[in-house]
């Protein structure tokens, strides 16, 4: 991984290879679980930006306990 950035229960990723995509989400995903879980009125959303840009973050849309992925348009 090549960058990753928290602000505000949201954590941005960059990758530099496909091959750390997987763990790195992973990581970020393991990282907002207590947040999620003291906050108990949201779930996880993991959004692609574009190839190799991520974005985990708390999400109110995505229901307590889960976690969602989408691609950004």
């Amino acid at each position: 991984m090549n960058t990753a950035t928290i602000e505000h229960n949201e954590i941005r990723l960059s990758f530099s290879s496909v091959d750390e995509v997987h763990a790195g989400l992973n990581r970020a995903v393991g990282t907002l679980i207590e947040a999620a879980a003291d906050n108990g009125r949201c779930g996880i959303l993991v959004t692609r930006h574009e190839p190799g840009n991520y974005t985990v973050a708390l999400d109110e849309s995505v229901p307590f306990g889960q976690t969602r992925e989408v691609i950004a348009a």
